[in-house]
């Protein structure tokens, strides 16, 4: 088992990843390899929707997105990692999220999901509900925890004090550990769901 965490945020050993360690922690424990890229200090620009990415199977900007993009394919599962920005996640990572999901072609059904917000006080829900849309238009389950995946802290080391939000994670980890095991055994004994070919439509045909 593997999984991949892309931390957002610029601060190297700040309140996201200490939240992010605390998941780490249990995923050791569990047998299951976890690999932390963090990325909020990387120049990542936005998706210029030129569908370069159709013909050449990878984003036509060769950056930090491209190098994600087989982690992700091998991982079977994916956490999300971010402080609150204006109730809303840090902007490097949107831009890697919407580059990272649009250009890779592989089938992420299946694959687990998971989201991870850090903020002082406010903010959280939004954020957290951001992050998480990007594995429902996917196919992708969404691991959930005993509350929102949250954690606060506005100071370096602040998260360590939130022990309800360290909680969470352990119980995040652990759940999301359990799916992953869960659809592991089941693609062996009943395979993937059913697919239909694609259907794309707009409001006005």
């Amino acid at each position: 088992m593997k999984v991949l965490i892309i931390n957002g945020s610029p601060r190297v050993n700040g309140n996201t990843s200490i939240a992010v360690n605390e998941m780490v922690k249990i995923f050791e424990k569990e047998g299951v390899e976890a690999e932390v890229v963090q990325i909020g200090t990387k120049d990542v620009r936005g998706c210029i929707a030129c569908n370069s990415c159709g013909e050449k199977g990878k984003c036509v900007f060769d950056d930090v997105v491209n190098e994600i993009a087989p982690k992700f394919e091998a991982a079977d599962g994916l956490v999300l990692a971010s402080p609150v920005y204006y109730a809303s996640a840090n902007a490097t990572l949107i831009a890697c999220l919407d580059r990272l999901f649009y250009s890779t072609h592989f089938d992420k059904t299946m694959k687990v999901g998971a989201s991870v917000v850090v903020a002082r006080r406010g903010g959280l829900s939004a954020t957290f509900d951001e992050l998480n849309k990007y594995f429902t238009i996917s196919g992708m389950p969404v691991a959930s925890s005993q509350y929102w995946n949250s954690v606060h802290g506005r100071l370096a080391g602040e998260a360590e004090q939130d022990l309800e939000g360290l909680y969470n994670m352990r119980v995040l980890a652990r759940n999301m550990t359990f799916l992953m095991k869960s659809i592991a055994l089941g693609k062996e004994q009943f395979g993937l769901p059913e697919t239909e070919k694609h259907v794309m439509t707009h409001f006005i045909r």
